[in-house]
């Protein structure tokens, strides 16, 4: 059974940029009964626009429904599941036991896949929810692949594993710290990452951080292309990457570096060597945090912390392609390069293809000679096809 690959999306961009670079299946919150409650979200035409969509490229489409609800938190859920029934969506993620059953009852042609809110770790709790109808279970990401391999033993429920992105401070999302400190509660779509800040820590009178090393509670991210292999080796029916509120840069980057490492080991039965070099480099273009293995070889320890968060941010992506005409794109700005650099170019398809920036002009005709002004839209020959997927990335310079 070919092992899919599902990938975040913030908005209806993403979601293209997600599917077009490879992923089998996508998912995405509505407007209403989601967390991530920050990010974009879809409209109920995004998601009938979002489903068409991916169904032509064969792609699925699952929206989340994951919110631990209260007694408000059911008014109109009955009237949306039916929506989304009918729009044709593949399947709902949810956290809720009620609204496992509430769908089962009013939509019944969706699948139900249990969130890894419900932070499931063992074959009773699978065999529980399977009882209840659920169709795939999103196993906890504290998870190990020895207890995966133990699980897949004594149960027969679809599994689906997180291989990639940001980690949670407790137990798969089960964290009240938000809204402690901000009033927005984590698990009905408003956290504030808390254990992402940079706190003083003080042992009664005593200050134990530095100025320049205060203390945090956050997570490095998950990142699993050094132990890909051995996860797909446990057969899971598919892979999440983590991710709605991350850039379409993002998205193709990572997507792209798990698709050609999965597709390797589907036609070999392996990821070589050359092969996992290429996959970590694609994957390396898009990470801000450092990453560590998660769960999957035993307990983290240290290793996993984030013990001083830097504010710095990744900015080798320097560019989006609008538009390309006769060998001249029309290239939207988002960081500083100038004429002489080395530049690539990521596409859906093939590896990454270097080119020089021989001259930049705006729309007008005028010369440019350094690109630094973010969104403008400039013009520049690129010596390669390229189109609205296609992000232009900084790899190097001309000596």
């Amino acid at each position: 059974m070919k092992i899919e690959l599902l990938a975040p999306a913030g908005d209806l961009e993403r979601l293209k940029v997600a599917v077009t670079y490879g992923a089998d299946a996508v998912y995405f919150g509505g407007k209403q009964f989601s967390l991530r409650a920050r990010a974009s979200n879809f409209t109920l035409e995004d998601i009938k626009e979002a489903v068409i969509f991916a169904h032509e490229h064969g792609s699925k489409v699952y929206v989340t429904v994951n919110i631990i609800p209260h007694n408000s938190d059911f008014d109109g859920l009955s009237e949306y599941l039916q929506i989304l029934q009918g729009l044709d969506v593949d399947a709902i993620i949810c956290a809720s036991l009620a609204i496992l059953q509430l769908c089962k009852k009013v939509a019944p042609k969706l699948e139900v896949h249990v969130s890894t809110q419900q932070t499931t770790l063992n074959s009773a709790a699978i065999k529980f929810w399977q009882e209840q109808g659920a169709d795939r279970i999103v196993l906890a990401r504290e998870v190990s692949l020895a207890q995966i391999r133990q699980i897949k033993e004594h149960s027969s429920l679809p599994l689906e594993l997180f291989i990639h992105g940001g980690m949670c401070a407790n137990f798969s999302g089960r964290c009240t710290i938000s809204n402690l400190l901000t009033n927005r509660d984590a698990n009905r779509g408003g956290c504030a990452q808390s254990c992402r800040w940079n706190y003083h820590l003080w042992h009664k009178e005593e200050l134990l951080d530095k100025p320049d090393y205060l203390f945090s509670m956050g997570s490095k991210d998950m990142c699993t292309i050094e132990c890909l292999e051995e996860i797909l080796n446990t057969q899971p029916v598919s892979l999440k990457i983590e991710g709605r509120m991350k850039t379409a840069f993002y998205i193709a980057c990572i997507v792209k570096g798990y698709r050609f490492a999965i597709d390797c080991y589907e036609k070999q039965g392996y990821i070589g060597e050359d092969q996992l070099r290429y996959s970590r480099s694609l994957i390396e273009l898009a990470s801000n945090r450092d990453w560590f293995l998660g769960f999957y070889r035993g307990l983290p320890g240290k290793q996993g912390q984030l013990y001083n968060i830097p504010n710095t941010a990744n900015q080798l992506f320097v560019a989006n392609v609008k538009d390309y005409k006769d060998g001249v794109a029309t290239i939207e700005v988002r960081n500083n390069f100038k004429c002489g650099d080395r530049l690539a170019v990521l596409n859906p398809e093939g590896q990454p293809v270097e080119f020089v920036v021989e001259g930049l002009e705006t729309l007008e005709g005028e010369p440019v000679e350094v690109a630094n002004k973010p969104m403008q839209l400039l013009k520049t020959k690129i010596p390669y096809e390229v189109n609205e997927y296609s992000y232009i990335f900084a790899k190097g310079k001309i000596e």
